[in-house]
């Protein structure tokens, strides 16, 4: 099963790199955020994207998640669903027969910061009560934290930037905690040039000075089965890069 996540900020400035990158890769699942639109500004085509049962979860202007599932492993449509935390369209999940998927997009905290606090405390609990669920779980998105130092270039370190804190790494490694495995990391743990966010300016993305704030975290028992997590950083013009993995599901 192919699982690809993707901040696209702004899916109507990016409606054809999606439709590309989706020909493309035609990933099993698909995570976006940060969408902003909602489901009356959508172009008629991702609304009906062919070989996909489509969920768009956004308002104008600002925040939103979409979820999309192949109809090559779900023949009929499957059920989406919010959590009771969702707060301005930052998360939706699938309930497939072998996986669970969420796609969700954490607050940046820049302009709420105990907003930010708060929902990840409410991810926090409710991936402690997906734990004793025996279908696995994939959480995809933006999590809008650098896990460590070593998820941030060298020179973007700051260490009371929000998205740096301890607080919030602490918080993060409680999700973590639950029973799940950071895949990129668990692949790569010593690879320090692996980010997925660049501010737009000065070339940062070419130079390839950023930040990893897109993750996968998967199940311990799912993590088994992963043949291969990437960061395609040379994909689209959004300020992240998608993140594709592929599980032997």
């Amino acid at each position: 099963m192919k699982i690809a996540t993707w901040n696209v900020n702004g899916i109507r400035a990016r409606q054809s790199q999606v439709q590309d990158w989706l020909e493309r890769e035609q990933p099993d699942v698909v995570c976006l955020q940060e969408i902003k639109a909602s489901i009356d500004q959508l172009p008629v085509w991702l609304c009906e994207m062919e070989g996909y049962w489509c969920y768009w979860h956004g308002g104008k202007g600002y925040s939103g998640v979409g979820l999309h599932v192949s109809k090559r492993i779900a023949p009929d449509r499957p059920r989406f669903e919010h959590p009771e935390f969702d707060y301005e369209h930052r998360i939706v999940l699938v309930r497939l027969p072998p996986v669970t998927v969420v796609s969700v997009y954490v607050p940046n905290g820049n302009k709420d910061y105990p907003a930010k606090m708060q929902f990840l405390a409410a991810l926090e609990q409710f991936v402690a009560e997906m734990a004793s669920n025996p279908v696995p779980l994939v959480i995809a998105g933006d999590l809008n934290i650098a896990r460590a130092d070593i998820d941030v270039h060298p020179k973007e370190r700051k260490p009371r930037a929000i998205g740096q804190l301890p607080e919030e790494r602490a918080q993060l490694e409680r999700i973590i905690d639950h029973g799940l495995v950071d895949v990129s990391r668990a692949l790569e743990p010593a690879n320090d040039q692996m980010f997925t966010w660049w501010a737009p300016w000065r070339n940062m993305r070419q130079r390839n000075i950023g930040w990893r704030l897109d993750y996968f975290l998967a199940s311990r028992g799912l993590f088994d089965r992963v043949r291969s997590c990437r960061i395609e950083r040379e994909t689209g013009t959004s300020d992240h890069a998608p993140v594709i993995a592929e599980f032997e599901l």
